[in-house]
């Protein structure tokens, strides 16, 4: 039980039991999905893996070598596709990146309670992480709208942390 609240999943809690020390883990969501974003999402690995990474120019080697890599026989189109998608999802979670940082420091600052806090960043975490999935392996346009639903959760939990900080800071 100790576990689902710190995470804030215990499902009607919107504040701290009473003897219950409840972490914030909003700086250890921001550090992850930092690492995330810049870091596992990015397309140099797969660029790297199948040789069309270019360190001298490296956001150009989609452009610029991927199409010969497939017409060499280096690499499928269905390849170079899941490339272009990795890219992709890779820099929307770079820009996506600055909403979350924005709504758990207001909502730290604020005094959100740390429940909500948490379960934001965990929702969220688990929304980009499946935005990134659905993005790079789903290339059907039905089920791509999926990326479009992980999009939102992940957007409505920030906007969620930010709502409850206005709120707070407008009491004042």
């Amino acid at each position: 039980m100790a576990l689902l609240t710190t995470l804030g999943l215990t499902l009607g809690l919107t504040s701290t039991p009473p003897g219950l020390t409840v972490p914030n883990l909003g700086p250890a969501a921001l550090a992850f999905n930092f690492i995330f974003a810049y870091g596992l999402l990015s397309s140099r690995t797969l660029k790297q893996y199948y040789g069309i990474d270019h360190n001298v120019s490296p956001r150009e080697d989609i452009a610029k070598y991927g199409d010969a890599a497939v017409q060499s026989g280096k690499i499928s189109q269905k390849t170079l596709d899941i490339i272009k998608r990795n890219d992709s999802a890779h820099a929307n979670a770079v820009e996506n990146y600055a909403l979350l940082v924005g709504a758990v420091t207001m909502a730290t600052v604020a005094g959100v309670e740390r429940v909500s806090i948490n379960r934001a960043v965990v929702l969220y975490t688990l929304a980009r992480t499946a935005y990134a999935v659905v993005y790079i392996t789903i290339d059907t346009p039905k089920l791509s709208q999926l990326r479009g639903v992980c999009w939102w959760v992940g957007n409505l939990c920030c906007l969620n942390l930010l709502r409850k900080a206005a709120s707070l800071l407008g009491a004042e």
